[in-house]
Order: C-alpha cells, then sequence, then structure tokens
C-alpha cells in the first residue's frame, strides 16, 4: 500500500507547486500594483465606446472583423502544430486537406484586408 501512496508523490508535488504558483499571481498584483484611480480608469469602457450611449446606436463593424482576424490566426496555429508533427504519417491526403484549409484561411484573410480591419484611424 505505501509503494502505491509513494507513485503518487509526484503528482502531489505537482499540485502544490502549482497551488503555489497560482496564488502568488493572484495575490501579486494587488500587493505590488501602483494604485492611482482617477475619473478616467473607474469609468466603464465596452467595446470602444461609452458605456452610457443610446443602446440601439451603430456598431462598427471593425471589431468583429478583429475578432474575425483572431479566430483565423488562431485555428491556423492550433491546427499546424498536430499537422507538423504528423506530417511524416499523414500521407499527401493530409497534405492536400491542409492546403485546403489553409486556403479558407487565406481567402478570409483577404477578405479582411479588403474590408479594411487592418487599418485603424
Amino acid at each position: 500500500m505505501s509503494e502505491l501512496l509513494t507513485s503518487y508523490i509526484p503528482i502531489a508535488i505537482f499540485i502544490g507547486i502549482s497551488l503555489v504558483i497560482g496564488i502568488a499571481l493572484l495575490v501579486a498584483p494587488f500587493a505590488i500594483a501602483y494604485k492611482a484611480p482617477d475619473s478616467e480608469k473607474l469609468s466603464a469602457y465596452e467595446c470602444g465606446f461609452n458605456a452610457f450611449d443610446d443602446a440601439r446606436m451603430k456598431f462598427d463593424i471593425r471589431f468583429y472583423l478583429v475578432s474575425i482576424l483572431f479566430i483565423i490566426f488562431d485555428l491556423e496555429v492550433a491546427f499546424l502544430f498536430p499537422w507538423a508533427v504528423s506530417f511524416g504519417a499523414i500521407g499527401w491526403f493530409g497534405f492536400w486537406s491542409m492546403m485546403v484549409f489553409l486556403a479558407v484561411l487565406t481567402i478570409g484573410f483577404i477578405y479582411e484586408w479588403k474590408k479594411g480591419a487592418l487599418e485603424w484611424e
């Protein structure tokens, strides 16, 4: 029985270290952060607009386009790493499947570029 419990010691150490790091990262900003609140810092800010305006006002499309742009690059990276690791085993089918995927992402990127999502005034 003690041999079984000793095999769990590395897991207990890992959980302990994780808890210490997590708690330290949660407490550190409160302990060492510079505190100089002013009206600008304390005001509500949401999606680039004043939070106290009319809820039915027009919303700028650039915020949606930036989020789509983030999803495009996030998905690309998330799928390219496992693809690159298993590239030797997947063959030509896997290669062309990834090329189709990258083509779809490129079309989305070109759409965002044409809509002006990469240009900020």
